[in-house]
């Protein structure tokens, strides 16, 4: 779990707005020009991260990753998660056993039911390279085709301290298992924010070797989630523009040297306060605001991915910590989606294609409205337009959208919305997507609403309720 703060400004694909709130509808103009192209977004973007501890079974000796687990493998497959990273603390700690074969079968029978590919990690602490390379060698000759790359510990600058200690520790794993599996691919080297120098360090000494699939990093933008005491001001902070400049921050530090270099990243773990989060804030509605906006600023600003740390309980430090961060927990008789998976099933629905250039110019009367906007030209050649609105509370306010797509060639359009009953920021249940709930069998039922008014001139009119989301899709005749 990464252990510091990072940050964010505009780019030219993305524009936003950020404020102080009064209520009553206020009149907002985005302007897109489809021609002007940005990141194309990965089709394995939105993806999950599990402690190495949930590979193995449970004191009943019932296995979670496994074919016969029909809720959560339809929840992958509603969610859309094409993505799963297994790692996290407990790879690496000494009251964790190293998962043995049988839960290598069950993790990657698992992944092969559910249409989804594997980041598989080894452990780096006091590791063992033969039984290392032994398993990988395994993984290899019978799950290729599930595999997306091998991985190496997690944040090992917290127990190495050093990049030579810490390579020191990690050739001999990383040369045993390339002599058992010579076309291996990797990701890493998986470090807190705080040691991006690291990083850098390991593109340079690795990715000439063309073994290097991207380098994994981690992030929690808010701190430590047992600091947030009042859960209003946590809420407040999540959704405040204040994040998108930690993001900001983060990024200038961490991505330019990789991307003058040309090597790709992706966040492989990461939320929004570390140590399962924030009680009362990390799962209400306001993560289903942020994670959205947070899936969009990555892949605008050019990341592979974000894996979302997730399970029912997580590491924390070296002790296990409830996950109120999750996307998902489980129930008897299924799994109970958290406001956040609602955000990563709406993201899958509008990001299947590449980023153009959109720009939000609220009315002067509102010019601190806080709505941001998102555009993706389709691969199936619709524009697909995401709203946000994090306006919350009882002074939020209404946005009246008009979308100035730049052509006549979009003559349909539907809507989808994202809302929390009665408009709650800290609602917990009653979320929904499109009018209907993702259930506990991991079922959902897709419904867009034709817009009111056909598009006319290139403009398209829609409202955007306080605290809720709307995912507009234009079409052609």
């Amino acid at each position: 779990m990464n252990k510091s703060i990072v940050a964010f400004t505009l780019i030219s694909f993305v524009a936003l707005g950020s404020f102080t709130v009064l209520r009553g509808d206020v009149p907002v103009s985005v302007s897109i020009d489809a021609s002007t192209l940005g990141t194309k977004i990965a089709p394995d973007y939105a993806g999950l991260s599990y402690e190495t501890k949930r590979e193995m079974p449970d004191a009943e000796g019932k296995y979670y990753f496994t074919a016969q687990n029909a809720p959560l493998i339809k929840m992958f497959q509603t969610l859309g998660i094409k993505n799963l990273r297994i790692g996290g603390n407990t790879v690496d700690s000494p009251k964790v056993a190293i998962p043995v074969q049988a839960d290598i079968d069950q993790l990657f029978q698992f992944a092969h039911a559910a249409d989804t590919k594997v980041i598989y990690s080894f452990r780096l602490n006091h590791g063992d390279a033969t039984g290392s390379a032994t398993q990988a060698k395994y993984i290899a000759d019978t799950y290729a085709s599930d595999v997306i790359c091998f991985s190496i510990g997690n944040e090992p600058d917290v127990y190495v301290h050093s990049y030579p200690g810490y390579l020191k520790e990690f050739k001999p794993i990383y040369d045993a298992i390339n002599q058992a599996v010579p076309d291996a691919k990797y990701c890493g080297p998986s470090l807190t924010s705080n040691a991006q120098p690291w990083a850098h360090d390991f593109a340079r000494d690795f990715f000439p070797s063309g073994k290097i699939l991207y380098i994994g990093q981690h992030q929690y933008a808010g701190g430590a989630g047992g600091k947030v005491t009042d859960p209003v001001y946590g809420r407040d902070l999540m959704l405040s523009p204040a994040w998108q400049d930690i993001y900001q921050k983060y990024y200038d530090k961490f991505v330019p040297p990789l991307k003058d270099a040309g090597v790709p990243y992706r966040l492989e773990e990461g939320n929004n306060f570390y140590n399962g989060g924030a009680k009362d804030v990390s799962d209400t509605f306001a993560s289903a605001l942020w994670g959205l906006d947070y899936l969009y600023w990555w892949a605008a600003h050019g990341s592979q991915g974000i894996n979302f740390h997730n399970g029912d309980e997580v590491a924390a430090g070296q002790e296990i910590a409830p996950c109120r961060y999750a996307s998902f927990t489980s129930k008897p008789d299924g799994y109970f989606a958290h406001p956040l998976a609602y955000a990563i099933k709406i993201f899958n629905l509008g990001s299947r294609g590449q980023i153009v250039s959109s720009s939000l110019v609220p009315d002067a009367s509102g010019k601190d409205i806080n709505i941001v906007s998102y555009a993706v030209l389709g691969e199936d050649k619709n524009l697909y337009v995401t709203l946000i609105n994090k306006e919350h509370g009882n002074k939020g306010r209404d946005a009246d959208v008009t979308i100035q797509t730049g052509s006549p060639a979009y003559t349909k359009g539907q809507t989808i919305a994202l809302a929390a009953p009665g408009g709650d920021v800290a609602a917990k249940e009653g979320v929904t997507l499109g009018g209907n709930p993702i259930k506990d069998d991991g079922t959902w039922q897709e419904t867009w609403t034709d817009l009111i008014a056909p598009p006319s001139n290139g403009q398209v009119h829609v409202k955007v309720p306080a605290c809720s989301v709307v995912l507009v899709r234009l079409t052609g005749a």
